[in-house]
């Protein structure tokens, strides 16, 4: 066989960079949300930077994933931001909340993505309004079936540099079952009953998005959990935490705090 053109070579040497690379960084081939047509969305924030998406669950709760706790200065606690399309623009309802307490769920941990949920409490009610609502969260313990359509949203990186985006991203990905994601070429029965998996073939969610909701038919199924940091490799789908397994726990936090 002869020899590759120097034009041939360095095509060849591009395309195997392109394709063999992990397309880390970027919720791929997702686009800029409708403005203000999520009025759910929080941006955890540390010294005005974005951190961790979340989302409104009650007047004075945003629901996030434990391992954002991870992502930010030890002694300094979140601010959230809520009502924003935009995170750098003046808006007329964005308004940007301090948080009284912090509570991750007990089992929680840096070494698996168990139990990855943390409740905020906000330091005052908000102001619910046009942009600024609650999503409602799923009570049926029920799995979403396999081949539904969902979405989800975030500030998260967009690409290989690590820009963030300043306006709300979304992607549409469809759920695939346990038992798929279970499968040795993904996750290698890591996924429990308490988590589900969304496809991640060119579309995913990325860092940055960790924490936001995965909504199906217009309900909070799931939350985004740590998975979605190898994001874009078909060979590792979507992981999020299933909120209905820790109802329970989400109503005796918000009902026992002051």
């Amino acid at each position: 066989m002869g020899q590759l053109s120097p034009f041939l070579a360095l095509v060849v040497l591009l395309g195997i960079s392109v394709c063999g690379g992990h397309p880390r960084g970027r919720i791929l081939r997702g686009y800029e949300a409708p403005p203000h047509q999520k009025p759910y969305m929080a941006s955890l924030q540390v010294d005005g930077v974005h951190v961790c998406g979340g989302f409104l669950i009650a007047k004075q709760w945003v629901l996030s994933a434990a391992h954002c706790l991870e992502d930010k200065a030890e002694h300094k606690p979140f601010q959230v931001l809520l009502g924003a399309h935009s995170l750098s623009q003046p808006e007329p309802h964005k308004h940007l909340y301090r948080v009284r307490a912090e509570i991750s769920h007990p089992g929680s941990s840096t070494e698996t993505y168990n139990d990855d949920l943390l409740l905020l409490q906000l330091e005052e009610n908000v102001l619910l309004n046009e942009h600024v609502r609650i999503l409602p969260i799923q009570r049926q313990d029920r799995d979403v079936p396999a081949g539904t359509e969902c979405e989800v949203a975030g500030w998260g990186k967009m690409n290989l540099n690590g820009r963030l985006p300043d306006t709300l991203q979304q992607v549409e990905r469809p759920v695939i079952s346990r038992e798929i994601c279970n499968e040795r070429r993904h996750h290698d029965n890591t996924i429990t009953e308490k988590m589900m998996c969304t496809d991640s073939f060119k579309k995913d969610t990325c860092q940055g998005d960790s924490g936001g909701p995965l909504v199906c038919n217009g309900i909070a199924e799931g939350v985004v959990a740590a998975g979605s940091r190898v994001c874009g490799n078909y060979k590792k789908p979507g992981i999020y935490t299933r909120i209905t397994p820790y109802i329970e726990w989400i109503d005796r936090v918000m009902a026992s705090a002051n």
